[in-house]
This record gives C-alpha cells, sequence and structure tokens, in this order.
C-alpha cells in the first residue's frame, strides 16, 4: 500500500491542540515540520500533503466563534513544499492549488519550478473551492456555483498540463557554438481560446522532471470522479466504512475506461485519523480526551454549512434537518445525509462524530489498526492511505515507530523507496510529451 501524511494546521482533530502533550503553534513551527519530513523519509512515506485553502476557511457566525478554531495560521505551501524538499531526498510533496481562485499560468509555473528544485518530487492536488471566505477574498460576492467551479475545473487543468507541454525533453539544445538555445521545432505554443480562458503561452520553465507533477484530485462527487478519472494519478476521498470504500473504489475505476486510461493508471487514497494506545483501552481513553477538548462553539460553526446555526437548540438536543442543498462540498453534504438517515443523536454527539474533518477514525493499538487497514486493502477499497495525526509530534511519531514497522512486518508496506522521483515511488510511469505519443501511435 502507498501511505502519505495529512499534514492540518495545528492537527487534523478538533480538540488535539488542547491536549497536554500536544506543541502549541506547531502549524507553523519550521524545525519541527523539517523533523517531521525528515522522520517520515526515513519511515519511507510516499508523500506528505497540504489540503490547502486561500482563506481562513471558517463558517463560524462571528468572531467570537471563530477564536476556537485552531485552524487559522499555516504556511503558504509552495514555500514550505521548497522548503522541505531541500532537506529531505525522496520523499513526494503534495500541495492542493485551488483552479477556482488561480491562474493556470501562474500553477503551471510554480509546480514546473518546484519539480525542478526537488528533483521530481512534487504534487499537485487539483481542487475547486467550496468556502465563501475564498471567494470574498477575490472580489467576489459570494462562490461560484458547483457545476461552473467544476465546468472552470476541467478547463483550468487541461490549460495547465499545455503548458508544461510547451516544450519537449530535448527543446533546450545549448549549443554555445551555434548560439541556439533551444530547438524551435520542440517548442509548442499552446494558444488556448477557452469559456474562462486566454493562455497564448509558452511557459518559461521546461518540462517538469516527472513529465507533469503527480496530480492528486480530492472530489467525491460525480463531477469530481470524472475529472479524477481523466487526469488524476492519486484520488484523495473520505470514506467511513469498507462498504463504502469498496463502492466508491469500483465506481471511480470503472470511469477510466471513458478516458482511455488504465485503472491501474491511478492509486484510491483515503483519509484516515489513527488513534492509537499501546492497548486498546488506552486508545479509548485517548479519544474520549480528544472528543471532550473539542469546544461547542467550534462544532457549530463547522455544522452551518449543513444544518444553519444551531447555536439555539440545546446541544443534548436533536439534530434538526439537514439543509436541502449546499454549494459547498457536495459529495460530504450527501455522505452526512446518508449517515445521519433513520438514526437518533444529538447535536453534542454530531459534533464529536465529525471532529476528524469528515475523515474515518480507527481507535485502537498498532496492530488491530493495520488489521483494518489490511481489511481495507485485501478487499479492493482502496490503494493506500492519507494519515491524519490528531495533534503533534506524538502521534504522527507513533505512526513513524509503532504502526509503519507493523505494516512492514506484514509485507503491506515497503521498506525502501523505488526511485528517485514521486512517480518511480508511486510505480507510475513518467508520461511522454504528446508529440512523441502521437509519433508512436501513427507507426
Amino acid at each position: 500500500m502507498k501511505l502519505g501524511l495529512n499534514l492540518v494546521g495545528n492537527g487534523a482533530h478538533g480538540g488535539g491542540w488542547r491536549m497536554p502533550e500536544a506543541h502549541l503553534a506547531a502549524s507553523m513551527d519550521f524545525a519541527l515540520w523539517k523533523r517531521l519530513a525528515q522522520q517520515a523519509e526515513a519511515a519511507k512515506f510516499h508523500f506528505m500533503f497540504w489540503a490547502d485553502g486561500i482563506a481562513v476557511r471558517s463558517s463560524a457566525k462571528d468572531d467570537e466563534q471563530l477564536s476556537y478554531d485552531s485552524r487559522i495560521d499555516v504556511f503558504e505551501p509552495f514555500t514550505i513544499m521548497a522548503a522541505l524538499s531541500a532537506v529531505t531526498e525522496r520523499m513526494g510533496y503534495i500541495a492542493s492549488a485551488s483552479t477556482t481562485f488561480n491562474e493556470p499560468y501562474h500553477i503551471a509555473r510554480k509546480f514546473a519550478s518546484l519539480d525542478h528544485i526537488s528533483g521530481g518530487r512534487a504534487g499537485w492536488n487539483v481542487v475547486t473551492s467550496w468556502s465563501e471566505q475564498e471567494a470574498l477574498n477575490f472580489g467576489r460576492d459570494s462562490l461560484l456555483e458547483h457545476a461552473l467551479r467544476y465546468r472552470r475545473a476541467e478547463e483550468f487543468v487541461d490549460v495547465v498540463f499545455g503548458l508544461w507541454d510547451s516544450w519537449e525533453d530535448a527543446a533546450f539544445i545549448r549549443d554555445k557554438a551555434s548560439g541556439k538555445y533551444f530547438d524551435p521545432a520542440k517548442l509548442h505554443t499552446p494558444h488556448h481560446r477557452g469559456e474562462h480562458f486566454q493562455v497564448r503561452g509558452p511557459l518559461n520553465v521546461r518540462r517538469p522532471v516527472q513529465g507533469y507533477p503527480v496530480i492528486a484530485q480530492a472530489g467525491s462527487s460525480g463531477p469530481g470522479q470524472d475529472l479524477g478519472a481523466r487526469r488524476a494519478d492519486i484520488i484523495y476521498t473520505m470514506q467511513k466504512s469498507r462498504e463504502d470504500a469498496v463502492a466508491f473504489y469500483s465506481s471511480v475505476k470503472s470511469r477510466f475506461a471513458a478516458h482511455g486510461r488504465s485503472p491501474e493508471s491511478s492509486l484510491v487514497m483515503p483519509g484516515i485519523m489513527p488513534i492509537m494506545g499501546r492497548t486498546m483501552q488506552e486508545a479509548r481513553d485517548r479519544a474520549d480526551r480528544l472528543g471532550e477538548l473539542i469546544h461547542p462553539e467550534l462544532g457549530l460553526a463547522a455544522l452551518i454549512p449543513s444544518f444553519g446555526d444551531l447555536s439555539g437548540y440545546p446541544l443534548d438536543g436533536p439534530v434538526t434537518a439537514l439543509l436541502a442543498e449546499t454549494n459547498s462540498v457536495k459529495s460530504a453534504h450527501a455522505r452526512l445525509a446518508k449517515e445521519l438517515e433513520g438514526r437518533s443523536i444529538t447535536i453534542r454527539e454530531l459534533i464529536h462524530q465529525r471532529s476528524a474533518s469528515g475523515h474515518h477514525v480507527f481507535i485502537g493499538t498498532p496492530a488491530s489498526i493495520a488489521d483494518e487497514m489490511e481489511d481495507w486493502f485485501v478487499h479492493r477499497g482502496c490503494d493506500g492511505w492519507n494519515i491524519l495525526p490528531p495533534f503533534f509530534p506524538a502521534p504522527v511519531e507513533e505512526v513513524f515507530n509503532l504502526l509503519i514497522p507493523e505494516l512492514q512486518r506484514r509485507g503491506l508496506f515497503h521498506t525502501e523507496y523505488e526511485g528517485k522521483t514521486f512517480r518511480e515511488n508511486l510505480g507510475l510511469a513518467r508520461p511522454a510529451h504528446p508529440s512523441k505519443r502521437t509519433a508512436v501511435a501513427a507507426e
């Protein structure tokens, strides 16, 4: 199986930063990130992952409610990825970059540069922005409608790939004798004109080391799955049960053939939060303590996109009806509706259940967590995992020191990197330039 570390602010659990052993202000402590990156590489993790947004992404109704959220101050991902790639050698780095509030040329240039700086270890998590707060930072009063966001995303990705293909791999001849710096026959200026973008090109960075940086895609809705099947190397998803994971895996892999791709050309990697202890009781005690440390105001703010403001309702009273529709994360809204169907649950209980950013929580010993990971993997519910530590640094170091050795002992996780680039270590082929693919097809 493939493994990534999904690093969320001060930890992925809403109460994690308040644990007595948690490192305060971990989110912007570069010395900590440097240490964790080097430890992750020693443990042979395939990548570190930043699910970034370009706003303080909270639905809090006011600043008072917002003040309980620990996911406020975070590093800009290109900056931290460039810095960490300089102190590691083999591990990959993926970050989200929105197709809603960026321009294709900027994204193509940044990721191409990062791929060269890191020696072929960059990855782009293609996302459409889902928060109204991002819209307010970029000259809009509201977020683009969901279907329009995905139409823009489809064209955005095509433009970025066209820019990466501006130059063939051997375009830059740099011939001192003739004075010719590049071979004009190997230049392919995109001249793109579409519904959303007009981009002439070419890109002022040569073709990335990997051909294309590794492409991750995190949408689980129908349009999201289609985009992933067409372009993604890694499909990131949130599933709460093995049955749902198997169904999603089958659904998204079935879409690949329509785009001329093999299902094996992409990896499905759900997010999980392991809460570990040396015994089951110790793990349960840690999970209970984390739940107790979620401030109700933080939990109520997180429920606003799906329920509206519940602050006037008793916390120990029943959950009200879900909003009929949302313009935020469609798949998450639908998944929540399914989870609540036919159940009686209080607002407080729901807050505790949603404390892991909607991801599945594995509570147990290293062996029992490995059991569950293996169960999903062998039943084709995933090709690997994105691991979300609840806080830093103890839970992630326990993954390095306890969980990884258990997975390696079972033969489920590699003990050495397979190559030098991110694609090589994931077992993914380096894409040939389109001109080469066309030439081969013509033979």
